[in-house]
């Protein structure tokens, strides 16, 4: 499970580019692209695994 947070937080603070801005959305993002299978569209407010996205959010902020 580790190494799947790690792995999602490096894709997470890759995608959100240097400012970091957009880290929590971004973090969201790949959380949700890891369950469904894809990046969410515009609308998509299928559930994620709040858990699992609140881990990718830590661990990428802790790589900046």
């Amino acid at each position: 499970m580790e190494q799947l947070i790690q792995k999602l937080a490096e894709k997470a603070n890759v995608l959100s580019g240097k400012s970091k801005k957009e880290l929590e959305r971004t973090c969201w993002m790949v959380v949700h692209e890891h369950k469904h299978g894809a990046m969410p569209t515009e609308y998509d407010i299928r559930e994620i695994d709040e858990e699992l996205y609140l881990e990718v959010l830590r661990t990428a902020k802790e790589m900046i």
